[in-house]
């Protein structure tokens, strides 16, 4: 008794160590990934401001970033102000990715829990998978115009396909055991679903939807060659016109701030939906 009850003390503080490390490393997560943009910034600054080793016409200054911000916040470029411009390309985005997410999960699903159903799509999905969503640019023009509809199907495009791929193999990767024991104790295929295999492939499932939502931004640019009026990627292409190298900077740094906020916000939704992956 003594020794099993030394082992399972010996466990119990081994399992306590491991869980603190775990809350120190999470916790130095946010001030390494600060100290990273601090370093950068300041390599930046040295190399194009301090030093000149860098041209201006070639990479911006700091300065000219905060130029170019100033001019696109208060007066405009490219048809908007910064806020519109924002709300434009963001709405597109979300568009976009929320079509995406409602067609590429229940396919996904369909394929990955019927056979019949797998075997009628794949070749289809196979036959259109390869081609680049940039491709697609002058049949979204004939078939929806220069409108809004071509930019989202353009994004959607781009996101379909990891929505789908990881739903499949999300739903296709779970344990045919727990199906098998829900069958045996007089579960539904609707119950099958909703309480097996959704919530097994959750995990695989957000993992699609953040593929999708990088996706619809990597490919917002593309899209806003639709005949764009406004939006982030107008304001890139008419600063590359007019080699305006920080409106360009600016422009992308946008892009990237306002994908990283949304992806933030799709994981503040998975670790509501998948509470067992919270690490």
């Amino acid at each position: 008794m003594h020794i099993g009850a030394t082992t399972d003390s010996r466990s119990y503080r081994r399992a306590v160590a491991a869980g603190r490390a775990r809350m120190a490393s999470a916790g130095r997560r946010p001030w390494i990934g600060a100290a990273t943009v601090l370093g950068l910034a300041i390599l930046w600054y040295v190399l194009t401001t301090a030093t000149g080793a860098v041209s201006p016409a070639r990479f911006p200054r700091p300065a000219d970033v905060w130029s170019a911000a100033l001019q696109l916040t208060l007066r405009g470029y490219a048809g908007g102000t910064l806020w519109l411009q924002i709300w434009y390309s963001s709405r597109l985005v979300l568009l976009g990715f929320l079509v995406a997410a409602a067609t590429g999960v229940p396919l996904g699903l369909l394929m990955g829990m019927s056979r019949r159903a797998e075997a009628l799509i794949n070749p289809a999905f196979l036959l259109i998978r390869p081609i680049p969503p940039l491709a697609w640019i002058p049949l979204a023009i004939v078939w929806f115009g220069l409108g809004d509809a071509a930019k989202i199907f353009v994004i959607w495009f781009a996101a379909f396909v990891p929505a789908l791929i990881n739903t499949y193999t999300g739903v296709r990767t779970l344990d045919r055991t727990l199906i098998a024991a829900a069958r045996v104790h007089g579960a539904s295929e609707r119950q099958i679903l909703t309480e097996v295999m959704i919530p097994g492939a959750l995990p695989l499932i957000f993992t699609g939807l953040r593929l999708s939502l990088q996706a619809s931004w990597t490919t917002l640019v593309a899209a806003e060659l639709v005949g764009a009026f406004f939006g982030l990627g107008r304001v890139l292409i008419i600063a590359a016109q007019d080699i305006y190298p920080g409106m360009i900077a600016f422009a992308m740094a946008l892009v990237a701030i306002l994908g990283a906020l949304m992806t933030g916000c799709l994981g503040l939704l998975e670790r509501w939906a998948v509470p067992w992956r919270r690490t």
